[in-house]
């Protein structure tokens, strides 16, 4: 119970008011899922993310995505809706959003009652009283800061992962296109092999190869053959990654993938805006953050907690009534009679001197009960949440400053894997084709052994290989920079400058 001695009644008919309210609090964690899928669509480019409540409609809509095969916008699409470990994580901000209302509310006042019976008989003795720890109205507000705080970091560390989640699933897509893609260079090669078999073959009947150049040419069909085997395993292997990442469990065979891996030729130069744009809009940088403040407000609570109880109330006791024994009227009357000199009535007992025999009293007031602070004040938890905040501080530092490097090393990886890929789609791709068909060519004519024809085929297969995985490492750079920005890619130009023109407001404003 809350009692102002300026104004006893309206303050405390106020504060069972706010109990009352609060007693009837609900958990509504629907506006931080709303915020949850805010900073995913900002991250991702994806507006549509899981939510709880459209568990029923999710299967649908991921079958109307398969149907006419899978982009990798679809994926990242599917994996968000459909990922069963997203979906778990989303329930840390429903708990986090019920720590938030729990925060806000009272403890429930404590009510106690005692009767005692008299030896002799009669009614009970009864004490009565009902107290509130009033300590918790300046107490409430900061635990519910802190609270929020923890929600708001909640609510970005889910974020984050999804947006994680959401790189990872395009990195396996281009990973799997990238798979097939080896798939199909290991078949060409096999094909390529067993024309080179009929070559010599052809050559040996006609007496200008020998049975090495015929056994090498088997050899080298056997080698092409194994290694369709083994690339179209972990080209399978892939299509089942992908599909345990999308949430589905349908035959990952059956996946049909529309876009080829993209061609990675924009040169970054500015990466310093990059960073900058980097410590806007990464979720764990704002996360860390929160948590700062979090630690913060857990002080405080600390030092309200040096004084964790202090009850007010109402008490009341009524005492006992002792049981009496009959009047004896005669007896009376004959004391009465002897006294008075003649036959006279007993005198008539009041009622309040019969309620006092009987120790009939209510006794009624306020009562005050606190927990002093003799031996425990605190002092250990407050410790405790100084080096909290101080570890919370050294964390949003460390990724502070990690974030510089790790853009620039994004950066530095994506260009040099464009600039691979370039060089062998625009040099070594033609060398190794024009060596291959040459030595065919020589070999035919009788003008060039046979270890120069498996030479070129060696070198016009590591080539084509060589290619693919560096156009793979252009392509997962893509996800890997945006997780590093918080980001999609598209984004990135318009964001910085944005950020340009904005710094560049400021300056001229401070200017003035």
């Amino acid at each position: 119970m809350y009692i102002n001695l300026h104004r006893p009644l309206a303050r405390t008919a106020s504060l069972l008011a706010v109990m009352a309210i609060s007693g009837c609090a609900t958990v509504n964690p629907q506006p931080d899922y709303a915020r949850v899928r805010q900073h995913v669509s900002d991250a991702t480019g994806v507006s549509k993310a899981y939510q709880p409540e459209d568990e029923s409609i999710i299967k649908d809509m991921v079958d109307e995505k398969l149907q006419d095969g899978l982009s990798t916008d679809e994926a990242v699409e599917i994996c968000l809706l459909n990922n069963p470990t997203l979906q778990a994580a989303f329930m840390d901000v429903g708990m986090a959003r019920a720590d938030a209302v729990q925060s806000g509310l009272f403890s429930n006042p404590f009510l106690g009652i005692s009767a005692r019976l008299p030896d002799g008989g009669g009614l009970a003795n009864i004490e009565a009283g009902i107290a509130q720890n009033i300590a918790e109205i300046w107490q409430i507000p900061v635990q519910k800061r802190a609270a929020e705080r923890s929600l708001d970091a909640a609510i970005l560390n889910l974020a984050r992962s999804a947006a994680d989640l959401a790189a990872f699933a395009k990195a396996s897509y281009f990973a799997t296109v990238s798979a097939d893609e080896q798939l199909r260079i290991s078949e060409e090669n096999l094909d390529i092999a067993n024309n080179l078999l009929e070559l010599a073959l052809a050559r040996q009947q006609a007496g200008a190869a020998n049975e090495l150049d015929v056994n090498l040419s088997r050899g080298l069909a056997l080698d092409a053959e194994i290694e369709v085997e083994r690339v179209r395993l972990a080209a399978a292997d892939m299509r089942r990654e992908l599909a345990a990442l999308l949430g589905l469990t349908i035959d990952a065979d059956t996946l049909k993938l529309t876009d080829p891996l993209p061609n990675v030729l924009t040169e970054i130069t500015d990466t310093t805006s990059l960073v900058a744009l980097a410590k806007v809009w990464r979720l764990d940088l704002q996360a860390a953050q929160h948590a700062v403040s979090e630690a913060e407000a857990n002080l405080e609570i600390q030092y309200n907690l040096i004084w964790p109880t202090i009850e007010m109330g109402l008490s009341m006791e009524r005492g006992e009534r002792t049981r009496q024994g009959g009047r004896d009227v005669l007896a009376d009357t004959t004391r009465s009679s002897i006294a008075g000199g003649g036959l006279t009535a007993p005198g008539i007992q009041p009622r309040s001197e019969r309620r006092r025999a009987k120790g009939q009293d209510l006794i009624i007031g306020p009562s005050l009960g606190v927990v002093l602070p003799i031996f425990d004040q605190n002092q250990a938890q407050i410790a405790k949440a100084q080096y909290a905040i101080l570890q919370a501080r050294k964390t949003l530092d460390a990724i502070d400053r990690a974030v510089t490097q790790e853009v620039r090393s994004a950066v530095d990886r994506m260009m040099t894997a464009a600039r691979l890929m370039n060089i062998y789609q625009d040099r070594s791709i033609p060398l190794a084709q024009n060596n291959l068909d040459l030595s065919r060519q020589a070999f035919s004519a009788g003008r060039a052994s046979f270890l120069s024809v498996l030479e070129a085929q060696r070198f016009f297969l590591e080539t084509r290989r060589g290619r693919v995985d560096a156009a793979l490492g252009a392509a997962k750079m893509i996800p890997e920079l945006e997780q590093m920005i918080g980001l999609p890619f598209g984004r990135f130009e318009s964001e910085v400058n944005h950020l340009n023109e904005t710094n560049q407001n400021d300056t001229e404003e401070s200017g003035s």
